[in-house]
């Protein structure tokens, strides 16, 4: 399986969609999609439970497209690549910003 460009933790900007140009925290990743921070929020109706012994209607962030987010490095979106690096490890596979060439991580 191919190397995720976006990872738990990245900040990404909503290019398409009903939340187009919001930006969040990426909570989760599942297979293609994200759940981003207080993106694509949506009302759910819930029984009662042990955690929630009143139950009700809660408001939860679902899934979005990870085709719809861009990362946001420095408050510019970019796209992401792979290069390897030297350094005290050995070579290693690290992400960097195709506008800046910077290493993400």
């Amino acid at each position: 399986m191919a190397t995720k460009k976006i990872k738990k933790g990245d900040v990404v900007k909503v290019i398409a969609g009903k939340d187009k140009g919001k930006e969040g925290k990426v909570l989760e990743v599942l297979d293609n999609k994200v759940i981003v921070e207080n993106i694509n929020m949506i009302s759910k109706h819930t029984k009662p439970n042990q955690a929630n012994p009143k139950g009700g209607i809660i408001r939860q962030e679902a899934p979005i497209d990870i085709s719809n987010v861009m990362y946001l490095h420095k408050g510019e979106v970019t796209r992401i690549g792979f290069k390897f690096v030297e350094d005290k490890k050995g070579l290693r596979k690290v992400r960097y910003a195709k506008t800046t060439g910077e290493v993400i991580d």
